[in-house]
């Protein structure tokens, strides 16, 4: 059996209590990151999982995959010697909202096409300063997106970029 602090037992009963298992909102009156923490230690002890939220109101951080929230494994029933887990229906995964005609989708879209395009015609299509259409290239495109972008000088036009096609 897992040694747990009075807070932690309170949260995780508080949660197991509740008919889908959700931490959050966590009722117990908290000062400053004490929730975060106190969540850290029962994800490492494997008491409590990071699950799609469905409702924006639990929220617990924002990965990859959408919104998390956190709920309480069987392994915290077993813990709290409250016996079997209810059986928990699989929250479904909300869709990631993807709007179209964004400037992302637009400076893709030069640097896919024929030639690729200069940073002045990104900053035209986009109406950014250079050094905004420079990080975008690197952060937004390369770093987050993982696209590979190739640049090459061109006579008369200058450095090119390009998407080059898979």
């Amino acid at each position: 059996m897992t040694d747990l602090t009075d807070t932690q037992t309170l949260i995780l009963s508080t949660a197991c209590a509740r008919e889908n298992g959700l931490i959050f909102p966590v009722t117990a009156n908290l000062k400053g990151g004490a929730v975060g923490n106190i969540c850290k230690s029962l994800l490492k002890r494997g008491l409590i999982e990071e699950i799609p939220a469905a409702d924006p109101d639990t929220v617990w951080r924002h990965g990859e995959a959408g919104s998390l929230t956190l709920r309480a494994t069987p392994l915290a029933h077993q813990t709290l010697g409250i016996g079997d887990a209810p059986e928990t229906p699989e929250p479904t995964p909300v869709p990631k909202h993807q709007r179209s005609g964004t400037k992302q989708e637009a400076v893709i879209a030069l640097l896919k096409s024929e030639g690729g395009a200069t940073i002045a015609e990104i900053m035209a299509a986009t109406k950014w300063a250079g050094h905004t259409a420079r990080g975008f290239l690197s952060g937004a495109l390369k770093k987050k997106l993982g696209l590979t972008i190739t640049s090459e000088k061109v006579d008369g036009r200058g450095r090119c970029y390009n998407i080059p096609s898979a």
